[in-house]
């Protein structure tokens, strides 16, 4: 089995994380796994929002979420155990990630609320 590929925290670069987090289905997944700390299934991340994502296009999302350097995956036996490695992102680009996830928040708050009354 090849081995997966993590960029050391000196290799990421922001363009590939602005990149990864640019859909909104990668940014929930990253989300998901920075706030649990490791997720042990990816299955338990194919429920985004009401959208169900097809196990390949789950594949994929991990996989430019771990080549942007954004979560670090191992596997263990049949089963792949993903990491949030946010500290060390952060450490690397002060600020960036939370910026990203509280516009992200933000703009879900916005449509849940509904658009401003226009008077």
């Amino acid at each position: 089995m090849r081995p997966l590929f993590h960029p050391a925290i000196e290799d990421v670069r922001p363009e590939a994380i602005l990149h990864a987090l640019a859909d909104p289905h990668r940014a929930a997944i990253f989300a998901t796994i920075m706030r649990a700390g490791c997720v042990e299934a990816c299955s338990a991340l194919s429920v985004v929002g009401d959208r169900v994502i097809p196990k390949s296009s789950l594949s994929n999302h991990f996989k430019v979420l771990r080549e942007a350097g954004l979560i670090r995956s191992e596997r263990h036996g049949v089963e792949v155990r993903n990491a949030s490695r946010w500290t060390e992102v952060e450490g690397r680009f002060p600020g960036l990630l939370t910026g990203i996830i509280n516009a992200y928040a933000a703009a879900a708050g916005a449509r849940e609320s509904g658009p401003a009354d226009p008077r």
